[in-house]
């Protein structure tokens, strides 16, 4: 293809982007510790907030700086995370709500959402080891997680049960939501009689099948003993 003043303009702006993609879940990060989709859902009012009423919520004893959460609110909501209303009494009031994208980071009854994979994915140990990925093609026996923190990932996390509980709720606030959605479709369950959940971590998604399955006799969450050990117990289930 023949190159343009246009196509190089088109590039130089994506490159640009990516460069600065790090961005997007660094802020993501940020409002989920601050725990703003919380804050502005409200139990389902979904109000359009200012980045001061929502500070209010998120630090009710006071402090914070609400032109900084405006920044980060405005790059998300460039990404639809949030969706930005002026208000027609004063156009330079900006305020925000939840978009079904903001939705999945809300905490649900069961006291799961999107959130907590977040912070599983950006905690400091993971993050220390991505700027070490280039090495594991230089070398294909070294391991970025290992140069970063001295021990493989499932062996360091074994050894952290605070690290543990967030990957297990974490994995439960993805999994749980699409398994339902593949509950109302999928019949591929019909004669099973023992199901084994290999990686099942909570094992809250063979609860569901169980639960939608009476057919099915026994279900085994199998995964590592430092995840199950903390797993609630649900009836007809076993954990290994």
């Amino acid at each position: 293809m023949e190159e343009t003043m246009e196509t190089r303009h088109r590039a130089r702006l994506a490159i640009v982007e990516l460069v600065n993609m790090l961005s997007v879940p660094m802020s993501l990060n940020a409002i989920v510790r601050l725990n703003v989709p919380d804050a502005i859902w409200q139990g389902g009012t979904n109000t359009p907030l200012t980045a001061s009423q929502i500070l209010t919520k998120v630090l009710p004893s006071g402090g914070g700086d609400a032109e900084n959460l405006q920044r980060i609110l405005r790059m998300l909501t460039s990404y639809g995370v949030f969706a930005e209303v002026l208000d027609d009494t004063d156009r330079a009031e900006r305020k925000y709500s939840l978009t079904e994208i903001g939705k999945m980071l809300v905490t649900d009854a069961d006291g799961l959402s999107c959130a907590s994979y977040v912070l599983q994915h950006h905690q400091d140990e993971l993050m220390k080891a991505w700027p070490l990925v280039h090495e594991a093609v230089v070398d294909p026996k070294s391991e970025p997680f290992v140069k970063a923190n001295g021990e493989p990932a499932y062996t360091y996390y074994g050894k952290r049960p605070e690290m543990i509980g967030l990957m297990r709720k974490a994995m439960s606030g993805v999994s749980v939501p699409f398994m339902k959605a593949m509950l109302e479709a999928y019949s591929g369950f019909d004669g099973i009689q023992r199901l084994v959940d290999v990686g099942g971590s909570a094992g809250h998604c063979l609860r569901m099948i169980l639960q939608k399955n009476p057919n099915i006799r026994e279900g085994i969450n199998f995964d590592l003993p430092e995840v199950v050990a903390k797993a609630p117990n649900f009836p007809d289930t076993m954990t290994r």
